[in-house]
């Protein structure tokens, strides 16, 4: 990500192609977005021993409710930090009916 701020920095000796020319930056910043997360998404998906993914028992649960566990594929718990999981936004959805409950 660094590499990226560096490459759309505004410098005064230097001339920035990306910067000056319009559709190739917007080009760039969607390119540069989806890599962005893809490397996010494929950093949870393989470190949930790290994010005690084991800890959640849904997946258990659909199996004892189920009996079949050939239907169901593997589960990846996507934090509360990853912008636009369900986690993080139930918890902007619970903040915003504090805010509505206070005032």
């Amino acid at each position: 990500m660094n590499f990226y701020a560096y490459r759309l920095t505004i410098r005064q000796n230097e001339f920035n192609h990306l910067l000056k020319c319009r559709e190739l930056l917007h080009h760039f910043m969607v390119d540069m977005y989806a890599k962005i997360e893809s490397e996010r998404l494929l950093f949870i998906r393989l470190n949930q021993r790290k994010l005690r993914a084991e800890e959640y028992i849904h997946l258990r649960d659909a199996i004892d409710n189920d009996g079949n566990a050939a239907n169901i594929g593997q589960m990846v718990i996507l934090a509360a930090t990853y912008t636009s999981s369900p986690r993080h936004v139930n918890e902007y959805a619970q903040d915003a009916m504090t805010y509505v409950r206070k005032y």
